[in-house]
C-alpha cells in the first residue's frame, strides 16, 4: 500500500497594503533603524498635515496686518494674542510659520514633478539609443552637476521671475530652479540603469518579437528601472526644503504679501537677533530643521534598507537564541531571514 505525500500548502498571500513600498520597509526595520524611520515618518507626517490644513491651523493669514480695525504691532513678544509673537513687519510668527510649510510643500512637489519626468525621460532616451545623443547629454548633465546647487538656483531664479514674484510665479521659478539642479541626479541613475537593462535576455526576446524602441523604452526597461527613484525623491526632497529657504533668505523667493517662506522670515529677522529679539527667527529656522530632518531620516532609513545583505546582517545580529538552544533548534530567526531572502528574489 503507498502512502501518497501530501501536497505543500502554499503560503498565503500578504495583505495588499503591506506591500505599499514605505509599510512593507518598516515591516522588515527592526532596533535602530525601525526608530529612525519612525521617527522620520512622524516628522514628516506633521509637516504634511501642517500644510494641507495650514488655512485652518493658522489663527491668521500669512499676510494679515490686524484684526478688527486694530494692527498686530512690529515685533511684540510672545503673549496670548500672539503665540510666537510677531515680526519686524507686524506679520504674526505662528501663522507665517504655520504657511510656511504649505509653500514648501507646493515647491517640493512641483520640483520633483518636474525633476522626475525631465530626468527619466532624458535617462531612458539616453541610455538605450546611445550614439552621439547619449555622448551629448552626458556632457551637458555633467557640465550642469559640477555647478553649485544653490549658485545655479539663483541664476536661474533670476532669469524667470527677475528675483521675486507673487505665489504663482514665485513657487514656479522656485520649483523650476530647484528643477534644473536635481534632473541631472536622475538622468544618470536612470541612464546607469537602462545601460544594464537593456542587455537583458527579456529586452532581446522583446526585440525578436518585433516590439518598436517605444514600448521596449516605456514598457519593458522603465518598470526595471526605477527602484532607486523613492530613495533619491526623500533625500531630493529635502534638499529642495534648503534650496528654497537659500532663495528666500538671500532675498530671491517669493514675496512676503504673496506667500509665506521661512528663508524670507529668516532675511528679515537678522537684525532683531542683534537686538536680542529671538522669537523672530528662532521659529522660521526649526522649522526648516526640523522639515529636513524628518525626510532625512526617511531618505536614509530607506537606503539602508534597500541592501538586503545589511538589513538581513540587523536582523541576524538582533535575533537572540535562549541559552542552552542551538541554532538547529531555533529555526525562527533563520526562517524570517531566508524568508527575506526569497522576497528579495522573487522582486
Amino acid at each position: 500500500m503507498s502512502v501518497t505525500a501530501a501536497a505543500p500548502e502554499p503560503s498565503p498571500k500578504r495583505p495588499l497594503w503591506t506591500r505599499i513600498p514605505v509599510v512593507r520597509q518598516l515591516r522588515q526595520s527592526v532596533g535602530l533603524q525601525r526608530g529612525m524611520l519612525v521617527a522620520g515618518l512622524g516628522i514628516v507626517g506633521v509637516f504634511l498635515l501642517t500644510a494641507i490644513f495650514a488655512p485652518l491651523i493658522a489663527p491668521y493669514g500669512f499676510a494679515q496686518l490686524s484684526i478688527a480695525g486694530k494692527t498686530f504691532g512690529a515685533q511684540q513678544p510672545p503673549s496670548p494674542q500672539h503665540l510666537l509673537g510677531t515680526t519686524v513687519g507686524g506679520y504674526d510668527v505662528l501663522s507665517r510659520t504655520l504657511w510656511g510649510a504649505q509653500t514648501a510643500l507646493f515647491v517640493i512637489v512641483l520640483a520633483i514633478v518636474f525633476s522626475i519626468f525631465l530626468g527619466v525621460l532624458l535617462g531612458l532616451v539616453s541610455g538605450y539609443l546611445g550614439g552621439w545623443l547619449d555622448r551629448v547629454l552626458v556632457v551637458i548633465a555633467d557640465a550642469i552637476y559640477a555647478f553649485p546647487s544653490l549658485l545655479l538656483a539663483i541664476v536661474m531664479s533670476i532669469v524667470i521671475s527677475g528675483g521675486q514674484s507673487n505665489l504663482v510665479g514665485g513657487v514656479l521659478a522656485a520649483a523650476i530652479s530647484i528643477t534644473v539642479v536635481f534632473v541631472p541626479q536622475y538622468f544618470r541613475v536612470i541612464r546607469a540603469e537602462t545601460v544594464r537593462v537593456k542587455s537583458e535576455a527579456f529586452v532581446e526576446s522583446a526585440k525578436v518579437l518585433g516590439a518598436s524602441s517605444f514600448r521596449i523604452m516605456f514598457r519593458h526597461i522603465l518598470r526595471n528601472s526605477t527602484r532607486t527613484l523613492p530613495l533619491i525623491l526623500t533625500l531630493n526632497a529635502s534638499e529642495a526644503i534648503l534650496t528654497l529657504a537659500g532663495l528666500g533668505f538671500l532675498g530671491f523667493g517669493i514675496e512676503p504679501s504673496s506667500a509665506s517662506e521661512w528663508g524670507f522670515d529668516l532675511n528679515r529677522s537678522i537684525s532683531d537677533v542683534t537686538a536680542g529679539i529671538w522669537w523672530t527667527s528662532v521659529f522660521p529656522g526649526v522649522a526648516i530643521v526640523l522639515a529636513v530632518l524628518g525626510m532625512t531620516l526617511v531618505g536614509e532609513s530607506l537606503n539602508d534598507l534597500a541592501d538586503p545583505r545589511l538589513r538581513t546582517r540587523r536582523r541576524a545580529a538582533g535575533a537572540t537564541v535562549p541559552p542552552g538552544t542551538s541554532a538547529a533548534t531555533a529555526p525562527e530567526a533563520s526562517t524570517d531571514i531566508v524568508g527575506d531572502l526569497e522576497l528579495e528574489a522573487r522582486s
